[in-house]
């Protein structure tokens, strides 16, 4: 006699199938992107840069150029200014970047000293030798590449190079053709469909100028606030944790801890311990503000994560990419969650020819 199956453990089976299915296309999808990051980084890089030079090759498109000439003249003035900021950089830098990393080994110093000799909590220091151990570890698997070799300083160079030189490359055909090529893509999708896939595009777009903006705007408060905070206790290389402030916007949460973290060891070792407490009470300040009152006005709707969504995202990019994971996770998340709510809200029909907005 056969025995019955209970229709619940027909609807699981079924369900437990398609999920293996499912789960299987992930994985070969990020094998196959991480086999290929020597293509995907450039694209994804290509991609930011397009969203944040659009506003000016549409503005040239609509003064008259030609696309080519548009994005031309759009790609070479970048090249420009960011040559142009890189000096600007360079000379408020120069003679204090090199010291950054003694200045912050030196505050370590200080910090891992008091723990296993003043301190009340029951740390040795071979325990803080023992974590640091872990920490070198840890930073060293984090910058391996795919092939599980450590990146040597050349073959980096290298890699960094070429990228560049191609992130530029698409970043032009981008900005020359970027319209034809949503109109292609919409074509290829079924009718029914072409609705909802152009929202998403929309969504897409609107969510990585939204991160763009908001990580260089409070990139820009949280780096003036922490300068001004270090010049007035009298620490040194304000320059250099400045810049590093402003870059580590662009990896919300993580990378603000970890830029605070560099600007109170430094004024730690160069001004002593009340101006490290001064540095990290403005840091944390400055933190609650940006998350509370500054991040919902800049962002706006465009970019609406929880900080949840966001530690998970970086975690999961930083574990499956390393280092590049970690960068590109926030957009990637915002644009996919971005999408995801688009497509769950039925709206008219958007508009598919392709123009240049």
């Amino acid at each position: 006699m056969t025995a019955k199956v209970q229709p619940a453990v027909v609807v699981v089976a079924e369900y437990a199938w398609r999920l293996l299915v499912i789960g299987a296309a992930a994985v070969a999808l990020l094998w196959l992107t991480a086999k290929l990051l020597v293509v995907v980084v450039p694209l994804a890089v290509a991609a930011l840069l397009t969203r944040a030079l659009w506003p000016v090759r549409s503005r040239l498109g609509r003064a008259g150029l030609h696309a080519g000439l548009a994005a031309g003249v759009t790609l070479i003035g970048f090249i420009v200014v960011l040559v142009a900021a890189m000096a600007l950089v360079g000379v408020a830098v120069a003679g204090e970047l090199g010291e950054l990393g003694p200045t912050v080994r030196e505050g370590f110093d200080d910090v891992a000293t008091w723990l296993a000799d003043d301190s009340p909590f029951d740390v040795s220091r071979a325990d803080i030798d023992r974590w640091e151990q872990q920490a070198d570890d840890a930073i060293s698997n984090f910058v391996r590449s795919s092939d599980d070799s450590i990146v040597t300083g050349a073959r980096l160079a290298a890699e960094v190079t070429v990228g560049a030189v191609l992130s530029l490359i698409v970043t032009f055909f981008f900005l020359k053709d970027g319209p034809r090529m949503t109109a292609a893509a919409l074509r290829a999708v079924p009718e029914q469909h072409r609705s909802a896939a152009t929202r998403a595009g929309v969504r897409a777009w609107e969510a990585t100028g939204g991160f763009l903006r908001g990580a260089a705007l409070l990139g820009i408060v949280e780096a003036i606030a922490i300068g001004v905070t270090l010049l007035l206790v009298g620490s040194k290389l304000v320059a250099p944790v400045m810049l590093i402030t402003f870059i580590a916007a662009f990896v919300p949460i993580v990378g603000a801890i970890a830029a605070a973290v560099i600007a109170v060891l430094v004024a730690l070792a160069t001004a002593g311990t009340v101006p490290a407490l001064i540095v990290a009470g403005v840091a944390l300040v400055v933190q609650q503000l940006d998350n509370d009152v500054l991040a919902p006005v800049i962002y706006g709707k465009a970019l609406q994560l929880h900080p949840l969504a966001i530690l998970l995202g970086i975690a999961a990019g930083g574990a499956l990419f390393g280092l590049v994971g970690t960068v590109f996770a926030v957009p990637l998340v915002a644009v996919t969650l971005g999408v995801a709510a688009e497509l769950r809200t039925p709206k008219p029909y958007l508009d598919t020819s392709g123009r240049d907005p």
